[in-house]
């Protein structure tokens, strides 16, 4: 229960993997990651940091945490000091409250994901049969590990974050400097979906950790040949990866080595790759229009290990010596009408 100024009472605190055969305690857990003791119930939390109640409740759902009852002792200082930063962005002119929620939901999208994954990497190290539910000798290794390391991850996570931001930004300064209307340039793109093929077949004849390792080694793949081509990894789809590239060449060539890396690998089916160019809109990290949809289509088009491009980004490619465009025949696309679909091969000799 929380005390009249909003702190609970003390509790003898204790190792949160003490107790050989048991499950450490939920909240103690809780408490070792958040990095401080829950105290504050959430009517302390919207006094103490300076906001509404109705603001602290849509901040609260964009971060993507369900709803709690108004005496659940549930937030840290930690919280109190987030919102406090929130509120004085706001006084500053910084962010307005829509763009506060906006930034705090990419935030809670994005983290979501990352921690998950983050569980999911050290759980799956501790057990060898990852089939089965998590043991308490596997959450106890866990909670060791984030006890004692979680001050180092934390600035490999920031520095990452930095990292992005910088060639987002990069991106951004680029486009505004080789164009007389940023917007204009901005919303061209060459964007492409990679999909393995038989994926659902696949599905259902392994095993879950073995469908799991040729996810993950088709999505580490195809992140590689992406980032060290120059090219921006947007979401990935379980069987699915849609990138982008800033020129049509770019796109052409992260398409092929796509292809041919994949083909490559033994333990993996092969793609098929479909990569449209033209205007898209980007949005919250996303790229969205007729062209990322025309991309989808063409890849449904495409026969395992090829590559069809659309009529925009085939006029482009034709123009170069490194690749052959051939025309196929045309076609109707959901949504889309008749297209005309090419396949890009590398020339003969490149």
């Amino acid at each position: 229960m929380a005390s009249q100024n909003g702190a609970s009472g003390s509790r003898p605190r204790r190792d949160p993997g003490a107790g050989a055969g048991r499950l450490p305690d939920p909240r103690e857990i809780e408490e070792l990651l958040l990095g401080g003791e829950l105290r504050y119930t959430r009517a302390d939390a919207v006094r103490l940091g300076g906001v509404t109640w109705e603001f602290s409740q849509r901040l609260w759902r964009a971060l993507g945490y369900p709803h709690l009852s108004e005496d659940a002792v549930a937030f840290t200082e930690g919280d109190i000091a987030a919102l406090c930063q929130i509120r004085r962005l706001m006084d500053e002119g910084v962010l307005d409250e829509d763009g506060a929620i906006r930034l705090v939901r990419a935030f809670g999208q994005t983290m979501t994901r990352l921690a998950e994954w983050q569980v999911d990497l050290f759980t799956s190290m501790a057990e060898q049969d990852s089939q089965e539910p998590p043991s308490a000798e596997s959450v106890r290794l866990l909670v060791d590990v984030a006890g004692k390391h979680i001050g180092e991850f934390e600035p490999l996570l920031v520095h990452a974050w930095r990292r992005q931001l910088a060639a987002a930004g990069t991106r951004a300064m680029a486009l505004a400097a080789t164009a007389e209307d940023p917007a204009a340039a901005r919303s061209q793109a060459t964007v492409g979906f990679a999909d393995m093929v038989s994926f659902t077949q696949m599905s259902r004849e392994l095993e879950e950790p073995e469908l799991a390792r040729v996810v993950e080694r088709f999505e580490e793949t195809t992140a590689d040949v992406v980032a060290s081509r120059g090219g921006r990894l947007i979401k990935t789809l379980g069987d699915e990866v849609l990138f982008s590239a800033d020129s049509p060449r770019l796109g052409g060539e992260i398409a092929l080595s796509i292809a041919e890396a994949i083909k490559d690998e033994t333990e993996m089916p092969d793609v098929r790759v479909g990569v449209a160019y033209g205007p898209v809109l980007p949005m919250r990290g996303d790229l969205f229009g007729t062209t990322v949809n025309l991309a989808a289509r063409l890849t449904s088009i495409a026969r395992p290990g090829a590559v069809v491009i659309d009529a925009e980004l085939a006029a482009e490619l034709e123009k170069s010596d490194d690749y052959s465009v051939t025309r196929i025949v045309r076609r109707p696309a959901r949504g889309l009408g008749i297209i005309q679909p090419y396949v890009l091969r590398r020339a003969t000799g490149s």
